[in-house]
């Protein structure tokens, strides 16, 4: 039979039931028993039961199997599926295995010799017709493989797959690039390994290795078992990864294969590995997700990925982010603002666009304010001195209105959070926010009056920013908190300031690096008036910086706001020395506004900075004792305002 007719018999099996199990051309020993069939521009290859496993990066039954396959039709990848793996082929090895279809195709009975060797040897064959005059060579150029082969720079590597578990939507890259140097390995707790590599010419390249992939091929198996049995509802409720590994597995429930079946059917699937490393603060999955791999901050520092998500994985996180969060998320409303929590209790925000906004769906992912930092805790890590850490405690619990600044990851959401442990427990306090981030669960366990307010962008049930500030501040009369000042709230809230509606703390967190740079956006980008923006106590200015272990935040300066009417400035009371914010000498002196304004009707100056001194004695004997957690910080302040 001719190759021609070859083909035409494939298709005629394919239209039947898309499968082709055996590659005619080799005989009974030498036979490609791989189940095949295109899902769209996809050609999968079921191969658990060929003795070949779908090889395809080196001569073989199942190369030519494919090839004469993809005389058929082009596919722009191919998807090997063996024994729970699935290994993903496209770039330069599909395009030279489809233009070798072609080939063959066109080539017909022409040629017995070269119809054989294209399927085993498409490199070779394209470089011999190349040389040809007549027929056979204008069947080389038509059908592409001359010109695809000429692309090819490396020949070993042009069949290198990327690789994923069956049950996941995600692929990992497994070559090193050439001059990538090894830095660093770390083992996660989810039993996965990162490797971190430099490279003189690119951002550095951070190599997952998941356990999932070093699964032997009977646990696979089970773990294959036990995800159909969640997934067709033969398992159900909070246990159901254990207790499926427990229905289709005969032994004792092997913990491993939970805590992976619980990742992909309960978690955020390979998510759950990145964050997994405390370095990581965000993970990105840029669109078309087909083209990008994951990028993730390591350490403050921006690194490429070996993790590739699907079509499928990218579309699942949509629908698993419109479940959990509650919020719309389509071509309607194309944008979503939420937050997930990990198995592991890692809190994550999640921002994602989709169609029209983007080209496909895209996510970033950023690790939330971690809820058990308190002032303390700031003061033991370094992000903050006693005596910064004393001032600001002292500002909070005695009703200051403070701004809280600074760049993108700086900090500024984590700092606030910590602040609201230093108002008074008798205060009632009302926080906004329109995502939740921080630590108002937390707060109400230790015995804190909180009352949190979602807001929207007004395409859902939840109120505008603006109405939600007016319901906040007749909700009881107390400190007012606001997780980002970003748009026509800002008006409000400072309006509520200048007259004095409320006249306990008013805090929130604000884009800018010093009070300069806030003053211009309040006040020419946000149009809140000079006047308004006078009754701003303090600025609050926080940092991201590089160190010698990565990266580390800290506070940078604390400027005071003196002024009334449109004459507004700014005095530093502590300012950055080295690396860590000092006191600038204003407040020993005796010139601070903001400190002489502190003071009770029956206080002078010297006893508010006296009770700053005590304080700050208190936050580093807290932090040298360890006393840092929620609770115990809670127990020590708990007489504070009581006396």
């Amino acid at each position: 039979m001719s190759t021609k007719g070859e083909s035409r018999l494939r298709s005629i099996v394919a239209g039947i039931d898309g499968v082709f199990d055996v590659d005619p051309l080799g005989s009974a020993d030498d036979a490609c028993r791989c189940r095949s069939e295109f899902d769209g521009d996809t050609l999968i290859l079921r191969a658990s039961n060929c003795d070949g496993k779908g090889t395809i990066a080196e001569p073989g039954p199942c190369r030519r199997a494919v090839v004469h396959r993809l005389a058929e039709r082009d596919a722009k990848r191919i998807c090997v599926r063996s024994d729970g793996i699935e290994r993903r082929y496209d770039g330069h090895g599909v395009t030279l295995l489809s233009a070798a279809g072609r080939f063959l195709e066109l080539l017909g009975d022409r040629n017995e010799r070269l119809a054989t060797d294209v399927a085993d040897d498409p490199l070779a064959v394209a470089t011999e017709v190349d040389q040809r005059v007549g027929p056979v060579a204008d069947v080389g150029v038509e059908s592409g493989l001359v010109r695809v082969a000429r692309d090819v720079d490396d020949p070993e590597s042009v069949f290198q797959p990327t690789v994923g578990p069956s049950i996941a939507y995600y692929y990992l890259e497994r070559s090193i690039p050439d001059g990538a140097t090894l830095v660093d390995v770390t083992e996660l707790e989810t039993g996965s390994v990162a490797r971190l590599y430099e490279r003189a010419d690119s951002v550095p390249l951070y190599a997952l290795d998941t356990v999932d992939l070093s699964l032997s091929a009977p646990k696979r198996q089970t773990l294959i078992d036990g995800y159909e049995a969640i997934a067709n509802g033969l398992v159900e409720g909070d246990r159901a990864a254990s207790r499926a590994i427990e229905r289709v597995d005969d032994g004792p429930v092997d913990p491993q294969l939970t805590s992976i079946l619980s990742k992909h059917t309960a978690g955020y699937g390979v998510l759950e590995d990145l964050f997994a490393d405390p370095r990581i603060s965000d993970v990105y999955a840029t669109s078309p997700v087909s083209r990008n791999p994951l990028r993730v901050v390591v350490d403050g520092e921006s690194a490429t990925t070996n993790v590739r998500l699907t079509p499928t994985g990218v579309d699942a996180l949509a629908s698993r982010v419109r479940r959990t969060s509650g919020r719309a998320f389509s071509r309607a409303a194309p944008t979503v603002d939420a937050t997930a929590d990990l198995i592991n209790g890692t809190g994550v925000r999640i921002a994602g666009v989709t169609d029209p906004v983007a080209e496909g769906v895209a996510f970033a992912f950023r690790e939330r304010v971690d809820d058990r930092f308190t002032l303390p805790g700031l003061v033991a890590n370094g992000t903050m001195s006693p005596a910064v850490g004393g001032f600001l405690s002292v500002a909070v619990e005695r009703n200051a209105a403070g701004l809280i600044a600074g760049t993108r990851g700086s900090g500024k959401t984590t700092l606030l959070g910590t602040l609201l442990y230093e108002l008074t427990p008798d205060t009632r306090t009302v926080v906004i926010e329109d995502t939740p981030e921080l630590p108002v669960p937390v707060l109400q366990t230790v015995d804190r009056d909180v009352q949190a307010l979602r807001t929207g962008t007004g395409d859902g049930p939840e109120i505008s920013p603006a109405k939600s500030l007016r319901t906040a501040l007749r909700l009881g009369d107390g400190a007012l908190v606001v997780g980002e000042i970003r748009g026509e709230e800002a008006r409000v809230l400072y309006e509520a300031m200048r007259v004095g509606a409320n006249s306990n703390a008013v805090l929130g967190t604000i884009h800018g690096d010093g009070a300069e740079e806030v003053y211009e956006r309040v006040v020419s980008d946000l149009g809140v008036e000079p006047s308004s923006f006078a009754a701003t106590d303090l600025v609050v200015t926080v940092q991201s910086y590089r160190t010698a272990d990565g990266n580390g935040r800290r506070v940078a300066r604390i400027e005071e706001v003196i002024g009334s009417g449109d004459d507004v400035r700014f005095e530093p009371l502590y300012a950055l020395e080295g690396e860590r914010a000092v006191p600038t000498g204003r407040i020993d002196r005796g010139e601070s506004r903001l400190v002489e304004q502190l003071a009770d009707p029956t206080e002078t100056y010297a006893d508010v900075r006296r009770a700053i001194q005590e304080r700050t004695d208190e936050l580093a004997r807290l932090a040298d004792d360890g006393r840092i957690n929620p609770r115990d910080v809670a127990s020590a302040y708990a007489t504070r305002g009581l006396e």
